[in-house]
């Protein structure tokens, strides 16, 4: 196992706490264009250095964070009473719920382990990450090849600095956590091809956050621009609700993303696949996400209203 890392990057934009991207504001990889706050290895919770410090301050248990409820329903430890109260309102308003977040997060951990395990990818670039709570991609992908580099970009200031905050204070492998917005692809790139060598395969991971990109933002050029800087053998792996699987926006603002007043762009099977024109879809193809390899008969007729799939270049 590699030594805990978590990258020490030089500072750009300053965050703002409360401003977009902030609590009520867009969801994660979803926020104007700004840069990192630096991070100390080893440093424990809440102690990272300039505006991060700032952002990790309204990380309080009092009011409900959308990222804390999904660590919640993950049966993490990162949450509050008002987090797992919010959580339960929320299942109760939505049944099968819990069991959809679940099996996304299980999608996940199957995709990354293959990858690692039969790709032989090694690099991963994870947009729109959420806290690394259990099951996130670079436990997934280092459990497999512990000397993989995950480098997750968030846009939400309390979840980057909480995200960061909580890689430092444990052996994470080599984990960076940076600030970006899925809607500046040319900042991902860039950012990107700092932390990771854009000569070998990468792996882009989107789970759950295309939704939050309506049409008129061309959600399908995002994704584009990012996977054509990526080099041959990379890979593509996504996630969506879909409208013809019985997502509703409401259903899938909840799904996750809870207590974020955003607009939500739920997609038809062949709407999600265009997310990888270009790319060879892997068996089985686009699917329902308990039926991508799942490990059991079982598993693979847990709820959900999501497709998923990979894709490579």
């Amino acid at each position: 196992m590699t030594s805990s890392m978590v990258r020490d990057e030089a500072p750009g934009q300053q965050m703002t706490p409360g401003g977009p991207g902030g609590p009520g504001g867009a969801p994660a990889g979803i926020d104007p264009p700004s840069g990192h706050v630096r991070a100390r290895a080893g440093a424990p919770p809440g102690s990272a250095t300039g505006r991060a410090g700032a952002a990790h301050a309204t990380i309080g248990p009092e009011v409900a964070h959308r990222a804390r409820v999904y660590d919640y329903w993950l049966g993490g430890r990162d949450n509050f009473a008002a987090d797992r109260l919010a959580g339960d309102q929320a299942a109760a308003a939505f049944p099968g719920l819990v069991e959809s977040v679940r099996s996304t997060r299980a999608f996940l951990s199957r995709a990354v382990r293959f990858l690692a395990a039969e790709a032989g990818i090694t690099q991963f670039l994870d947009v729109g990450a959420g806290l690394p709570t259990a099951g996130s991609t670079h436990e997934a992908a280092q459990s497999v090849a512990p000397e993989a580099m995950v480098v997750y970009l968030d846009s939400d200031p309390v979840v980057f600095a909480h995200g960061r905050a909580l890689l430092a204070s444990g052996p994470h492998g080599n984990t960076s956590y940076l600030r970006a917005d899925l809607r500046d692809p040319e900042t991902i790139v860039t950012e990107a091809a700092r932390m990771l060598d854009l000569t070998q395969p990468v792996a882009m991971v989107l789970m759950s956050v295309l939704q939050f990109i309506p049409d008129t933002a061309n959600p399908y050029q995002l994704v584009a621009t990012i996977m054509d800087a990526m080099p041959p053998g990379s890979y593509l792996v996504a996630s969506h609700p879909g409208s013809d699987l019985g997502a509703t926006p409401e259903s899938s603002l909840a799904g996750g993303h809870t207590l974020v007043d955003t607009a939500v762009t739920v997609r038809s099977h062949a709407e999600v696949s265009r997310f990888f024109t270009g790319l060879r879809l892997l068996p089985p193809g686009l699917v329902r996400l308990p039926a991508w390899r799942p490990a059991s008969p079982a598993m693979a007729e847990t709820p959900s209203a999501l497709w998923g799939g990979v894709g490579a270049k």
